[in-house]
């Protein structure tokens, strides 16, 4: 078996400190001298401190979903239960719920919120690229602002659920979903709708223009705008 990268020794070593001291230095000092990993590769791996320990730890639940997801026959399930089930396997990837609920702290403060709005946005995106998703136009967008609306009112749920295994957040997980197919639903029926759709053509002709982001693109907002400048 391969030894472990410096991240994730040093996750591993914090998941110990994060409950008392946060997503802080503090608990990256710990983290670090319990992992034994030298001050200078401390700050090779995390230039921004603790929030880049905070996101790695958010990005290895998403690895560990989409792992799971990769194993997971789910051409039995509805398109609906198949976002449900995504949904779940990434609340199920957590061992613990304190580093979720101090990760919340963390990123509700001024600096990190746009980190941790781009953290809960790239979940989304993983879940319905996972799930096949080819929209390249608006969709793109709309998809995964609804799916991450729904993804962070379920966690905000499930960090205060103590029924016995969660029940009680996977039938708001269910409630979330169905509103939002109903959503889906009433947006097909306004398409296909040709006095509607004859109305807002001009107006919402701007729309057409919007398209999801380039394969490995690297920009401060995903996304790129094919008109003129």
């Amino acid at each position: 078996m391969s030894e472990p990268d410096l991240m994730t020794r040093l996750l591993d070593a914090a998941a110990l400190h994060v409950p008392f001291d946060g997503w802080s230095e503090t608990t990256l000092r710990l983290a670090a001298e319990d992992a034994g990993i030298a001050p200078g590769l401390v700050s090779a791996i995390c230039p921004r401190g603790a929030v880049d320990l905070a996101l790695a730890y958010h990005a290895a639940g998403d690895a560990a979903m989409l792992k799971r997801l990769a194993e997971t026959d789910l051409s039995a399930l509805r398109f609906r239960d198949r976002v449900a089930f995504a949904v779940r396997v990434r609340l199920e990837a957590v061992e613990d719920r304190e580093l979720v609920r101090r990760g919340m702290t963390l990123f509700s403060l001024p600096p990190y919120a746009a980190d941790g709005a781009r953290a809960l946005w790239q979940t989304a995106d993983h879940i319905w690229t996972a799930l096949g998703d080819t929209s390249q136009d608006v969709n793109w967008y709309t998809k995964r602002a609804t799916l991450s609306g729904v993804y962070g009112a379920t966690v905000l749920y499930w960090l205060g659920d103590d029924s016995d295994g969660q029940t009680r957040t996977w039938d708001f997980l269910d409630r979330r979903i169905e509103g939002v197919m109903q959503i889906e639903k009433l947006k097909a029926q306004a398409r296909d709708n040709r006095l509607v759709s004859g109305l807002m053509a001009g107006p919402l002709s701007f729309l057409s223009r919007i398209r999801a982001p380039q394969p490995g693109a690297q920009t401060g907002m995903p996304g790129r705008w094919n008109g003129p400048n």
